[in-house]
């Protein structure tokens, strides 16, 4: 049994303009999303990782260090779990991209969505899929715990998949920022014990 711990990473500034960061450069935590990872490295300090994955985005770093820091483990970056390709979406303003018809397609059939110049979801679903299947498939000789901090939509996506949800129905699931989700797979069996838990949210710092 493989439990894998799918961390979103923290706020960042991009969120806060409400803007599409997609797989942009520089893009870091703003104040509260440090606070939150720093949260986060205490909420799981009672569990054992085996190995913590990050995508090769900063934000997804930049959470990810305080758990390896606590944890005495290198972040180990895959590519599998970088943000979906937003192609020339990328950087825009959700208040300009809601008036593209492509928006609607995105939020009701997102099967049959293509980013312009970049990822489609049933690519983006396979790619993350496959990536979580790897790093079982490195961690199956023992019980092992894994941490994983990537990005909204590919958590969703592979959530999605292994609950057997259509694809078209993946934006029923909220993924927040800094939130954990859990899934624990084996060869036999394929369960989700934990979604969105957003403890990290709203843990007082300390001081």
């Amino acid at each position: 049994m493989t439990t894998f711990y799918l961390i979103r990473h923290g706020h960042n500034d991009f969120l806060g303009k409400r803007k599409l960061a997609g797989r942009m450069p520089n893009v870091h935590l703003s104040s509260e999303g440090y606070r939150q990872a720093e949260a986060l490295g205490r909420i799981l300090s009672s569990v054992k990782f085996e190995a913590i994955y990050a995508s090769p985005l900063e934000r997804a770093v930049e959470t990810a260090e305080p758990l390896a820091r606590d944890q005495g483990l290198d972040i180990l970056i895959r590519e599998g779990l970088i943000e979906i390709g937003y192609g020339s979406w990328q950087g825009q303003s959700i208040k300009t991209l809601r008036r593209r018809k492509l928006w609607s397609i995105i939020q009701n059939t997102p099967s049959l969505a293509r980013f312009p110049e970049g990822e489609s979801f049933p690519e983006a679903q396979a790619r993350v899929v496959a990536e979580i299947e790897a790093l079982r498939d490195l961690h199956r000789s023992k019980k092992a715990s894994i941490a994983c901090v990537f990005h909204s939509d590919p958590i969703k996506l592979a959530i999605a998949h292994y609950l057997g949800m259509p694809l078209d129905l993946y934006q029923r699931i909220t993924i927040s920022p800094a939130s954990m989700s859990v899934l624990a797979v084996s060869d036999s069996s394929i369960r989700v014990m934990g979604l969105n838990d957003t403890r990290a949210t709203y843990v007082t710092p300390e001081f």
